[in-house]
């Protein structure tokens, strides 16, 4: 089968989460963004069927939002857990990840995408204070549980094999080390910091991660390094 995403061209944003597990997948997909701009991505919304993007297509139906997506292809790409009770457990913590991923955004978009970073300079960099004493710990505290309490797994969040949701921390945990590398260097997060170097060992994902398809995090995304934000260097 193959699928074609719809994401804006020039950033991994959310349409990564989408991308890491196609490309570890080996799944066949057109990067619509990529190929044609950001003309045909917009092009899709018009129908008033999806809100935004990313967006995954095959030739039956058009699937949006992240959690929701990786829900849908996760099986077939064999990225799910086996037992259903733990598919639903996964897709649970998949919606913890869109409220992370949410708070890590707002951190230097505290009033909305509407305005400019630098309309809200101030307003950010208190949001991201907050954010870095309070809630960045508070959800890696509790990734951290998901992996320790999985002990026979071989080192994954739920089940015995990579899922999306590992993919999406792994997601994660590299656009953080991006944009706040001073405050993740004060945390402990063992079992994160081994499940993002085991995935990146994955022969397809480190094929992805080395070549041309794969776009670098920068100042347009949803990780977004602004030394001010960060905890100051030592």
């Amino acid at each position: 089968m193959s699928y074609w995403l719809y994401y804006w061209p020039s950033i991994p944003g959310r349409g990564e989460f989408v991308r890491l597990a196609l490309e570890d997948a080996g799944a066949p997909y057109v990067d619509v963004g990529r190929d044609q701009g950001a003309t045909a991505v917009a092009q899709i919304m018009r129908n008033g069927e999806h809100f935004a993007p990313p967006i995954l297509a095959d030739e039956s139906e058009s699937v949006s939002h992240v959690a929701h997506i990786l829900a849908w292809v996760s099986r077939p790409l064999e990225l799910a857990p086996v037992d259903a009770r733990d598919f639903r457990r996964m897709h649970q913590m998949q919606l913890t990840v869109t409220d992370f991923v949410a708070e890590i955004h707002d951190t230097h978009h505290p009033l909305g995408p509407s305005l400019y970073y630098d309309e809200q300079k101030e307003v950010a960099a208190r949001r991201s204070a907050v954010f870095i004493s309070d809630r960045l710990p508070l959800f890696l505290d509790y990734f951290e549980r998901v992996l320790t309490d999985n002990p026979d797994s071989g080192g994954w969040a739920i089940g015995h094999r990579c899922t999306t949701l590992d993919l999406s921390l792994f997601h994660v945990m590299r656009g953080l080390r991006y944009a706040f590398p001073n405050a993740l260097a004060e945390l402990e997060t063992p079992a994160l910091d081994d499940l993002t170097r085991r995935i990146a060992r994955r022969r397809r994902i480190a094929d992805y991660l080395d070549s041309e398809r794969c776009i670098d995090f920068n100042e347009d995304g949803v990780f977004r390094r602004y030394p001010e934000l960060d905890r100051p260097d030592r």
